[in-house]
């Protein structure tokens, strides 16, 4: 196999990071989009109280239920190929999204967002899996850190694109409706994608005799076993439900409007807040990083997790007397925003990492593929959780309060894996020698 190039910032990295900035800028204008027209838009009332939620589910089931098996094919087959793939069949499923908001009707919609996602979860293995064959041991810490940083811009340019498009979609007194904008968003944004995956330098195909076993669950069951038998099962765990807390995050987010008392528009400064927060997080966490891998920087990120989400809840939202958009990125509610979001790259990038490097050369795609499931079904169980807490009148009434619950089972989580992974310091304490064991 080819050896990865000493040089970060190589022209197969840069072509991967392009297109995931886009693949990713995609799937959040369909959700954002989507979410805000369940909630207050052409489709109010639809899915009934807390519909977001059920949103999110859509967007998170597939990933679950294909991951397993997309694992299996970037084992089999040449990353490069199964991104190209993949962002050809971005094109149709985008002009269907597109069809289905011009035509207002939303269960179409919902089916784009589901293929969307099954599309997505193809990427997913094969992207994670390429960047030790595009960057040396070395860089780990920093191309994850590089890659969140972009995801996390395009979550940004997204979310406040899609506010836009989301006024102008549902049109107004001052604004003209324009049924076509979220097609034309989706299609151009996807063709973007599939050109920057051209520039990705070739790899080596897998194990082209390996087995594809059409059971997701008998790929995850497998997986899980190995990984049990060292200390990486408990390091996906961890990885994986920081995903059950962003679900929490971004669906109470999407009821803001309402919390502030302020158009779709200005609450997408939030997203974009929170959308430069942890890309700056994750930046951060690689420059500190350097060389290594440092993942203790998850312990210091669970702690900040834990005390802004509790602010979040129990500091009553405030906005300087200012103009629109301005007021609420100078909002405390921005503030405790942007802070949880910068912890939240502290979490994540260490564990992002000894993901990619502990896992085996060739079942990194399963290994891989298997994780990106569990952050799925937590995001999954996120979406079941919200629904349900936010039918209550105690919640419903002021969405804020579900901070108080994603603080606690932060807290909760962040405990439970320091004491799981206690002794090795991977999480906490002194470097172990050999961090294979971890």
């Amino acid at each position: 196999m080819k050896e990865p190039s000493p040089k970060l910032f190589n022209a197969g990295f840069l072509g991967l990071m392009v297109a995931q900035f886009f693949g990713a800028m995609n799937d959040n204008l369909l959700k954002v989009i989507l979410a805000f027209a369940v909630v207050r838009g052409v489709w109010e009332g639809r899915l009934g109280d807390g519909g977001e939620g059920i949103v999110s589910v859509c967007f998170t089931l597939p990933f679950l239920l294909l991951s397993g098996f997309a694992g299996q094919i970037a084992d089999r087959y040449s990353k490069r190929t199964v991104t190209l793939w993949v962002k050809i069949a971005e094109i149709p499923i985008a002009l269907l999204a597109g069809i289905g908001f011009y035509l207002e009707n939303l269960y179409l919609t919902l089916l784009a967002l589901v293929a969307l996602t099954c599309q997505s979860s193809f990427f997913g293995p094969a992207k994670y899996g390429m960047i030790p064959e595009l960057v040396s041991d070395k860089n780990l810490s920093r191309a994850n850190g590089s890659i969140n940083m972009m995801t996390n811009i395009a979550v940004i340019l997204g979310t406040v694109i899609a506010g836009s498009a989301s006024v102008r979609y549902h049109g107004s007194e001052d604004v003209a409706r324009a049924a076509w904008l979220p097609g034309a968003l989706f299609v151009s944004t996807a063709l973007l994608g599939f050109l920057a995956s051209l520039l990705i330098t070739r790899l080596q195909p897998g194990d082209r005799n390996l087995d594809i076993n059409y059971n997701p669950f008998v790929i995850y069951v497998e997986t899980i076993e190995k990984m049990g038998r060292t200390r990486l099962l408990t390091v996906m765990m961890a990885w994986g439900y920081f995903y059950l807390l962003a679900g929490l995050a971004l669906s109470t987010l999407f009821r803001y409007p309402e919390v502030l008392s302020v158009g779709d528009d200005e609450a997408s400064v939030l997203m974009g807040v929170l959308g430069i927060a942890i890309g700056l997080g994750c930046a951060v966490a690689g420059f500190i990083s350097g060389d290594r891998i440092e993942p203790r920087l998850t312990t210091i990120g669970a702690a900040g997790l834990v005390i802004f989400f509790f602010l979040l809840a129990a500091v009553p939202p405030w906005m300087p007397d200012m103009q629109p958009m301005i007021r609420v990125a100078l909002s405390n509610v921005a503030f405790f925003i942007f802070f949880a979001g910068f912890f939240a790259g502290f979490y994540i990038i260490p564990l992002q990492a000894l993901l990619q490097k502990l896992s085996p050369d060739d079942e990194r795609g399963q290994f891989l593929g298997t994780a990106n499931a569990v952050s799925f079904a937590f995001m999954t169980v996120a979406g079941l959780l919200y629904w349900v807490v936010m039918s209550t009148p105690a919640f419903n009434t002021r969405p804020q309060r579900m901070f108080y619950v994603s603080s606690g089972l932060m807290l909760a989580g962040a405990l439970f894996f320091l004491w799981k992974l206690r002794g090795t310091g991977i999480l906490i304490g002194p470097k172990p020698d050999d961090e294979s064991d971890g």
